[in-house]
């Protein structure tokens, strides 16, 4: 299980309140332990962030033996490759520093492991082959111990993230973010398997705060491709048969990719620009920052060797490709699949089997299934209702569900419960049958060559397959999905509802594919602002509470995800109607990219449907029925047909936006779609005013099963 239930959720938040509280009295102590040893005060600008006017980092890790080897190693590194300043000198600056130093055992400790994996050839610092593999080495030891927060707050052990093997949201200055783990017992906590020393943490200084490491923080730089090569030259055991179909089908190559190093070289020259400015009334809401790098990610989720041996009877070593692809074929679940042993194609038996494993998105383990603004949920706390977020896999794009509530104790793959789902009904799970229960996701080992930079291993406890009984859940249900959810980039360059507050991380602009195809299943045009907000530092009325409001005279194509089966399927539309920036857009749609039908007359985003409105002609008048809920179920469900004939749905109760008289659902179409297809959706600005945005929350499929069901009419969550 890779959550905390509740309980423990809370004892370890009650832990981090006692521990905030000791951290503050000892800073509090110290700074009266210190103030005879200060001859003067400095001052400084307390606009960021109340401090504590002691010393900086730099000066207390000086004044302390234990840190000495460390602080040469601060007074030997760069900042960066461009830069003449010295670390030392950067954690002696204004700023909010969280470092992770290590003592002088800590670094004789690695420099012990270097020897016994016979990177050195000593344990000592004259074991080095050469200058390069030295410098190397020390860059590993600084620039993974400290964390530079801008004008935001450091980060003391109460900040750090509840949910287990969870990473700190910000960087280090290796550009890595740090996996967090709290020993259950203990209570103590460890950044990447270093612990932190259980007396010396929360140190609370002028310019940031210090936790002593008894051992270095140096996250392994593997990538998902590595680790499998690995897992095959040393024959490890745990992931070994699912290593051996992943490199059968040629995947290994694509799995190292960790870094776009084109769109690297073209930011840091300045081809790229660094912001976007727009127009608007709100100062706040104006700048949008591009970017930084394009990472790539991948999430795998595994069966364990210990369940390929009871399926097939054999020790893992032993297990071939062969045995794997005769066990699929035996259970039936892909039976147009081409079953031979060239298992690089996509149509494979294998093949497909294997890539119904893998997202093309790297999902942390608190990032699995999203919570913000659903009903009932208080972050930290407790869960809401339940919650799902849909995925298209790589290979031949097939939908996967992960889905998390309160009631199933852990996060779960194509779930699907029977949920409390009437008008007057709470929406939380009633019981699940047992061939819907899904398969359980386990807690990721995140240690030592485990700790992979462009991915997250995930053991699962069934065997994962896209058979005809999940087709038909998937169909039988409202897949709802946040517009980010289906853009890799927006997971794998932590922009999707990053945490983190500063304008750079809550207002990103996404360049025009004329400067850089950014992402990679949507085209956007060179006229086209593409901006989303977080919606962190806000309280919208949106899904999840972020947007995009894409401006300028707009034209952006997206790709759709895959249907489960073919059928008729209604495609809608959440927004967030009226004000005066919304627009009017023409939306269009089809499998043919560069022809794409004109679908129905333009959208005028600025339509509330409780108002009589005119139409985009200006000629006719409309009253599309909106009325606020009376708590009568039958008049009620008749105000929902009477919008719905008009191509109007309310807005869900999942996140309580029903009772919203400006968040609606738009039927864009009812049309026939089949898996096998990719679809696209157009939209393009029809008014001549850059001003004016198109918003895009979420959108959902309802195939005719779940939208004209006369036995269970669709639910109002």
């Amino acid at each position: 299980m890779n959550t905390l239930n509740l309980n423990t959720k809370k004892q370890a938040f009650r832990g981090r309140l006692f521990r905030m509280a000791k951290g503050i009295f000892g800073a509090i102590l110290s700074i009266l332990l210190l103030l005879p040893m200060t001859g003067c005060q400095e001052e400084v600008d307390k606009s960021a962030r109340y401090v504590f006017t002691t010393s900086t980092v730099w000066d207390y890790l000086q004044r302390h033996e234990e840190y000495s080897k460390y602080c040469s190693l601060l007074q030997t590194i760069p900042v960066s490759p461009v830069s003449t300043s010295t670390v030392s000198q950067l954690m002696s600056a204004r700023g909010n520093y969280t470092v992770f130093a290590p003592t002088n055992e800590a670094i004789q400790f690695y420099l012990d492991t270097l020897w016994r994996k016979g990177v050195i050839l000593e344990p000592s610092w004259d074991g080095f082959p050469n200058e390069t593999v030295r410098d190397s080495i020390e860059k590993v030891i600084v620039y993974n111990s400290i964390i530079d927060s801008g004008d935001e707050m450091s980060y003391g052990t109460y900040d750090f993230p509840i949910v287990q093997d969870a990473e700190i949201p910000r960087p280090n200055m290796y550009d890595r973010r740090l996996t967090v783990h709290l020993d259950s017992e203990s209570q103590e906590f460890s950044i990447n398997e270093a612990p932190i020393d259980s007396r010396n943490y929360d140190i609370l200084l002028l310019n940031g705060i210090i936790h002593q490491m008894t051992r270095v923080v140096a996250p392994s730089n593997n990538t998902l491709g590595q680790w499998i090569e690995t897992i095959i030259s040393e024959r490890r055991r745990g992931f070994s048969v699912m290593a051996k179909m992943l490199k059968a089908t040629g995947l290994v190559d694509s799995l190292r990719l960790y870094m776009d190093y084109v769109y690297e070289d073209k930011y840091q020259r300045g081809e790229i620009p660094i912001k976007f400015v727009g127009k608007g009334t709100d100062a706040a809401l104006k700048t949008f920052h591009t970017p930084e790098h394009r990472y790539y990610g991948y999430t795998l989720f595994a069966e364990p060797d210990s369940l390929w041996e009871g399926w097939i009877g054999k020790p893992a070593e032993d297990i071939t490709l062969e045995d794997v692809a005769s066990y699929v074929r035996g259970l039936n679940v892909y039976p147009d699949a081409v079953d031979d042993d060239d298992y690089t194609k996509e149509n494979n038996l294998l093949y497909r089997f294997v890539t119904y494993h893998l997202l093309p998105e790297r999902l942390a383990p608190d990032r699995l299934v999203m919570h913000r603004n659903e009903k009932g949920y208080v972050k930290n706390v407790q869960l809401g209702v339940p919650m799902s977020e849909y995925y298209a896999t790589m290979g031949k794009r097939r939908l996967l569900k992960i889905y998390e509530s309160s009631e199933s104790n852990g996060i779960y793959l194509n779930r699907f419960p029977n949920l409390n789902n009437g008008r007057k009904g709470d929406y939380h799970e009633i019981s699940c049958d047992p061939d819907k229960v899904g398969i359980l996701i386990g807690t990721p080992n995140m240690e030592g060559d485990n700790s992979l930079r462009n991915a997250v291993v995930y053991p699962i406890d069934k065997l994962l397959v896209y058979d005809e009984d999940t087709r038909n859940n998937l169909q039988k249900s409202r897949i709802r999905w946040d517009v980010t959810a289906m853009m890799p980039e927006f997971i794998n360059n932590d922009i999707r509802m990053c945490p983190l507050l500063d304008e750079a991380h809550t207002n990103v602009w996404i360049p025009s594919d004329a400067v850089y195809p950014y992402l990679s299943g949507v085209d956007v045009s060179e006229d086209t602002q593409f901006c989303y907000w977080t919606g962190m530092t806000r309280t919208w009325e949106n899904y999840l509470g972020d947007e995009f409001t894409i401006r300028g005279y707009s034209d952006v194509t997206f790709t759709l995800p895959p249907v489960p089966k073919r059928g008729t399927y209604e495609l809608r539309y959440q927004v967030q109607s009226g004000g005066g920036t919304r627009g009017i857009v023409q939306f269009y749609w089809g499998s043919d990219k560069e022809h794409l039908a004109v679908m129905g007359i333009p959208l005028d985003l600025r339509v509330v449907c409780n108002k009589l409105i005119y139409d985009v002609t200006g000629d006719k008048e409309y009253d599309y029925g909106w009325e606020e809920d009376t708590g009568d179920e039958d008049y009620d469900s008749e105000v929902d047909k009477r919008l719905r004939n008009n191509g109007y749905m309310k807005g869900p109760l999942q996140y309580d936006n029903r009772k919203s008289t400006i968040s609606t659902r738009r039927i864009l179409f009812r049309q026939t779609m089949d898996p096998d297809e990719t679809y696209y959706i157009r939209f393009k600005s029809v008014m001549d005013d850059p001003t004016r945005y198109l918003y895009m929350d979420f959108l959902e499929y309802a195939s005719k099963e779940v939208y004209d069901n006369p036995e269970t009419p669709e639910d109002i969550w």
